[in-house]
């Protein structure tokens, strides 16, 4: 059975002005970001923490607007938690979100946000470290993922541009589940988000 895609974002930023596109992508995000992304934070709250940790990284634009974007697939796809079967099955959001945003935004963009979860496959072959600090929902969704890289899968990911970026995506990523955090409003990355649309 084929995952449903929602598609009314993706109809109504096509031919639209960038200005417009950033516009029906945060009153998409608020609108369907207060599903819970897990126990403590909502999907929208868990992209503004990781947004902000890109920010506070100095990243490039592309890269804050990435981490700001990196689960649209679970939104589009209407995964959360209160869903019995949300992350016991794996719906390749990140390749879905990628995919989705691949008409508005650059491969600098989609290209980490489609490894996000790969980089968590890496990393955990990478770092002893790494795999401790993940939460119980990203060790659950591991097993479903792929497990952890064999040194084959290392070595062509190495390969893939971009792929630095998305280890850093992927560490925030982890990081961004802080129940209660206080961080800028969605609109204040709305300059940063148009200058990395397509023109």
């Amino acid at each position: 059975m084929e995952n449903y895609v929602d598609q009314s974002l993706a109809e109504e930023m096509m031919g639209a002005t960038t200005r417009q596109q950033v516009d029906a992508l945060f009153e998409y995000m608020e609108r369907r970001g207060q599903s819970f992304y897990d126990e403590v934070v909502t999907q929208l709250e868990h992209a503004l923490q990781c947004a902000a940790l890109a920010k506070q990284h100095e990243a490039n634009p592309t890269l804050i607007t990435g981490a700001l974007l990196h689960d649209l697939g679970h939104i589009i796809l209407d995964e959360h938690n209160a869903d019995k079967a949300f992350l016991d099955i794996d719906l390749n959001h990140e390749e879905i979100g990628a995919q989705y945003l691949a008409p508005f935004f650059p491969e600098s963009v989609t290209t980490p946000i489609r490894l996000h979860v790969p980089a968590k496959r890496y990393l955990c072959a990478t770092d002893t470290s790494y795999h401790e600090g993940l939460s119980d929902a990203s060790k659950k969704s591991l097993i479903v993922q792929g497990g952890v890289m064999s040194g084959a899968e290392r070595e062509a990911f190495e390969q893939i541009p971009h792929f630095q970026d998305a280890l850093a995506l992927r560490r925030w990523d982890d990081l961004a589940k802080v129940r209660g955090l206080e961080t800028a409003a969605l609109e204040s990355y709305h300059d940063i988000v148009q200058q990395c649309l397509i023109q």
